[in-house]
């Protein structure tokens, strides 16, 4: 029942599809049609190559990496048709030469002129720096490789709600405007109106001018994790894809001042290997799903980067090490890395990277120093020097999550020298019917360069923000 249910869904989707839109997407063309259908399709014109009696268009519509061949006759009222113009074509499907299918177009209109001589950027036949790509953020969902990584980003997404939602997990929209800093470490921007009259206006006693529209200092949020507990102790398993915020100067490839962070709180956790295990399971996952929907443009950033789809880390199991073993296996080799080993700070990311050569699979750090992680992690009733932390470390880019079992009791909360003073309402959760839970949250963008190879992070998020760049 439910098979011949998911047929009935698929049959209604693509009912839809082609009652909402006369014109077929180019991607699902081999998918809904075969040869000798009629086809209407519209498109940016990428290629024209003039023969003696045909022109030949490659046509993209945003949908797929592959180009559309598209064959019109070469006539006078077809000279004007150039690369960069939008046009409307309607035909027949043939197949070509190379084995794929083509459009033997009766009609071609023109929708738009590209004017590429007029001062656009790309040239059709360049390959571009992504540096200089990122100078013409509006135009750059033209550029091949961008409009790829975007497509890519859109399935990881979906594939993310998916498997939440299999395992009934409720998805928290956490605000974007905090009075907390959920790390400690005071990289916020903060939030206030631009306009001083509505400040004044707003203005009330013993509240400073600047603070008064909220009667509080407001910050951009750096986590949902403290608003995902909350909702979890009333809803059980949460999670949230939102924008995060951090104010630090880093112009590094690994860094964004606005990101995507997917954090996840369950219930009822106790055990950090469990939780490590949800962690595994879930990117295993994803990946292979990101896998089957978009292989085609996965493989398109492979060839795009001069670079071969490897992912090894989806076949073997991860290695979970406790930060004592990682840190000794760091001073016992310490000649071959690049950075200090600092006892006050956490590991570097050449540090990581040699951790995970080193283990030869993705590895949990597990069990790490309290005075290196913030006031909400569980502190070790064995060992109270240290607190149940996990980092999760990947080839190529480093830390990709960061999660702990949650301190769960209000006592040692509210003893703990960096509990910030507004957040007592915190402490109440664990006072009120408390349960035990723990989570993590993981960089989205950072993800998107494990799997596509993508060197820099500016080149996955569609408007990147770093410093000294706030475009559009």
């Amino acid at each position: 029942m439910l098979a011949i249910g998911r047929i009935k869904i698929k049959q209604k989707m693509l009912f839809l599809r082609r009652f909402y839109s006369k014109t077929e997407r180019i991607a699902q063309v081999a998918k809904s049609h075969k040869p000798g259908d009629s086809l209407s399709i519209q498109g940016w014109i990428k290629n024209v190559r003039r023969l003696k009696n045909n022109t030949f268009l490659d046509l993209n519509d945003g949908s797929s990496s592959n180009r559309f061949q598209v064959v019109v006759p070469r006539t006078p009222e077809n000279q004007h048709l150039a690369p960069g113009s939008v046009i409307s074509a309607v035909g027949q499907i043939q197949v070509a030469p190379s084995g794929n299918y083509e459009l033997h177009a009766d009609h071609v209109e023109m929708l738009a002129e590209g004017r590429l001589q007029e001062g656009y950027p790309f040239s059709p036949k360049q390959k571009h720096p992504p540096e200089y790509v990122r100078e013409h953020l509006h135009l750059r969902s033209r550029v091949d490789f961008i409009a790829a990584q975007m497509r890519i980003r859109h399935k990881a997404q979906k594939a993310i709600h998916d498997y939440m939602d299999e395992l009934d997990f409720v998805q928290i929209n956490t605000p974007l405007l905090t009075t907390n800093d959920c790390e400690g470490a005071g990289e916020v921007f903060r939030v206030q109106p631009d306009s001083e009259a509505l400040l004044k206006q707003m203005s009330r006693p013993n509240v400073p001018v600047e603070q008064s529209y909220f009667d509080n200092k407001v910050f951009l949020t750096v986590s949902g994790q403290l608003h995902l507990e909350a909702m979890t102790y009333g809803l059980g398993n949460t999670y949230t894809l939102s924008p995060a915020f951090r104010a630090e100067n880093s112009k590094s490839p690994l860094h964004l001042a606005e990101f995507y962070m997917f954090e996840a709180e369950l219930a009822h956790m106790e055990d950090l290997e469990k939780l490590a295990q949800f962690i595994e399971r879930m990117l295993k996952f994803v990946t292979n799903r990101l896998l089957e929907t978009r292989s085609e443009d996965i493989h398109f950033c492979q060839k795009n980067l001069n670079s071969t789809l490897d992912l090894p880390w989806l076949e073997v199991p991860w290695k979970i090490i406790s930060y004592d073993e990682a840190l000794q296996v760091l001073q016992e080799n310490k000649d071959s890395l690049k950075t200090p080993i600092s006892l006050s700070e956490g590991f570097s990311k050449d540090q990581e990277l040699f951790l995970v050569a080193h283990c030869g699979a993705p590895v949990f750090v597990v069990d790490w120093p309290a005075q290196q992680k913030p006031f909400y992690m569980k502190v070790s009733r064995a060992n109270p020097n240290r607190v149940h932390a996990l980092d999760l470390l990947m080839p190529a880019v480093g830390e990709l999550c960061g999660g702990s079992l949650r301190e769960s009791d209000p006592a040692i909360l509210n003893a703990h020298p960096q509990l910030p003073k507004d957040l007592s309402w915190y402490v109440d959760l664990r006072k009120y019917g408390g349960i035990k839970t723990g989570g993590f949250g993981m960089g989205f963008e950072r993800y998107l360069q494990l799997v596509t190879g993508v060197k820099n992070i500016r080149d996955v998020i569609p408007f990147p923000r770093y410093p000294h760049s706030c475009k559009m």
